[in-house]
């Protein structure tokens, strides 16, 4: 190559890198789409109901059918709902056909998982991202669904709902919210946090970090937000606010994928970090990983504490009776100060 054609070569790509985001540690480009909101629910829609990941029995089948009833809505799904493979719903295959069919189907108006288990990361390869960019609806679910929620919101710009799946208790705290982000969504809404006995939560909201941030929900799962670092699904953190779940992992688990996190990269430009109720996560009592341990909290105190962001503990969202619904993809304020998450526009058009 001639020297001239060379600089041209070498400038061109110097400015194509400068205008995309990349991963600060590891040069990857982490694109995503532009952004869409899916249409808001009306009473009377149709939610289909769907397993991406782990199976459920009949009879969780039919308090599922009875819990979105209750909700004001119908319910249709298909005999792939049942298919039951070893630990999965049905074959890969099949699980991503379900879905891409009920984000097509004009009859149908949102779709609810009806649990995470384990699964979703693995049909990630067999969604039409295409279909589901041209068809947007509400997607809701949490726990393993996150891994949905990353791919669709990288590879289409779709904001989805870490809320409540079918079989979840649908306390009247978790209704509310579902249906105010839902159904009766607001310009702002301000997340006001549950105040029962039900959600496992000994530390109250804690601000570990003090501060305001704003910016947009991505998180979820902590052990699936981990599984996805280095895959093509993984979302950029820049000026995002962060929101975190985790049940039944001591705290030697969270403190290493934490550390993960960390030492990917993955904190160092984000705004916020939102944490939920991480649910049965202290030292197991009656059978210790070790002789001594820290505490949950104070794991997160180490581990976030020093990052210059602010960061609260205790919001009411994860593996618990009394969940929000936070868009993923939705603006927010975190602010440590008060203690407080709010929603900074409508996730629903």
């Amino acid at each position: 190559m001639k020297r001239r054609n060379f600089i041209k070569t070498i400038s061109a790509a110097t400015v194509a890198a400068s205008v995309l985001p990349v991963n600060a540690n590891d040069g990857r480009i982490l694109s995503t789409k532009k952004q869409t909101k899916p249409s808001r629910l009306k009473k009377g829609d149709t939610i289909a109901l769907v397993t991406p990941g782990s199976y459920i029995t009949e009879q969780e089948k039919e308090e599922s059918i009875n819990n979105i009833r209750s909700l004001g809505f119908n319910v249709v799904y298909t005999d792939r709902l049942m298919r039951k493979n070893g630990y999965f719903s049905a074959t890969d295959e099949e699980r991503a056909a379900d879905l891409n069919e009920m984000f097509e189907r004009k009859d149908v108006h949102a779709i609810m998982c009806a649990r995470g288990g384990y699964g979703c990361a693995r049909i990630l390869p067999y969604l039409d991202y295409d279909l589901i960019e041209d068809n947007p609806k509400v997607l809701i679910g949490f726990s393993d669904v996150t891994a949905l929620q990353y791919a669709i919101y990288k590879n289409c710009g779709l904001i989805t709902f870490h809320g409540p799946v079918s079989i979840s208790t649908f306390s009247n705290f978790s209704i509310k919210n579902f249906e105010s982000v839902l159904v009766y969504p607001t310009f702002e809404l301000e997340l006001l946090n549950s105040t029962t006995e039900n959600n496992y939560n000994p530390y109250g909201i804690t601000a570990i970090s003090g501060g305001i941030a704003e910016g947009e929900l991505v998180g979820g799962n902590l052990s699936i937000i981990v599984s996805m670092i280095g895959t093509e699904y993984d979302i950029d953190f820049s000026d995002k606010i962060v929101f975190i779940e985790e049940f039944l992992e001591e705290p030697y688990r969270v403190d290493r994928m934490l550390t993960q996190m960390i030492q990917a990269g993955k904190f160092e430009v984000a705004a916020g970090i939102a944490l939920g109720v991480f649910k049965l996560c202290e030292p197991n009592k009656s059978n210790p990983a070790f002789s001594g341990s820290f505490s949950l909290m104070e794991v997160l105190k180490d581990r976030l504490g020093n990052l210059g962001i602010p960061v609260i503990y205790g919001l009411s969202f994860g593996h618990i009776a009394d969940k929000f619904t936070l868009p993923f993809g939705g603006k927010a304020e975190l602010n440590a100060e008060s203690k407080k998450l709010k929603m900074l526009e409508a996730a629903v058009t």
